[in-house]
């Protein structure tokens, strides 16, 4: 895991050697298949990927009381388990738009239930030249369907 002040030179040196970045955010409760298949599809668009990984405090704002399942550092644990993701950094805003401002990856990835139209962080994209990629989602895989699922409200 990587600590929010030094991730934005890690990656400019990477860049500095001709490597590429991606990354891509989300809460990665309770990871499942539909979680595995984004971040590999995500890892295929450069050489070196960082997730950005809400806090919990960020799940529960935008979740709410209840959320998250797993802690922020069992999710960040999990994911850095992951032979697809190189590093996580986690952050306390509703919105990774000023980590992305300040990592300028040369890919961002969000799920297919975005546009460039509807996407927060586009303007941001836009400014720093980040190619963005939208990934189609496993139908009927998320964290809601496996919370319901185990409480057999599916």
């Amino acid at each position: 895991m990587l600590r929010r002040e030094n991730i934005a030179e890690f990656v400019r040196n990477l860049q500095k050697i001709g490597k590429t970045v991606v990354a891509t955010n989300g809460c990665f409760d309770i990871l499942h298949v539909g979680h595995v298949r984004y971040l590999q599809k995500t890892k295929s668009f450069a050489d070196y990927m960082i997730v950005l990984l809400n806090s919990d405090k960020s799940v529960r704002s935008i979740k709410g009381e209840g959320r998250p399942i797993n802690n922020e550092n069992d999710r960040a644990e999990i994911l850095c388990a992951l032979s697809c993701v190189d590093y996580v950094v986690m952050f306390d805003e509703d919105s990774p738009r000023d980590l992305l401002d300040l990592i300028k990856p040369d890919v961002y990835t969000k799920g297919a239930d975005y546009t460039m139209e509807t996407l927060p962080e586009a303007d941001i994209m836009i400014k720093n030249g980040t190619r963005v990629e939208f990934i189609e989602f496993v139908q009927g895989k998320s964290t809601t369907n496996t919370i319901n699922k185990i409480s057999n409200k599916e």
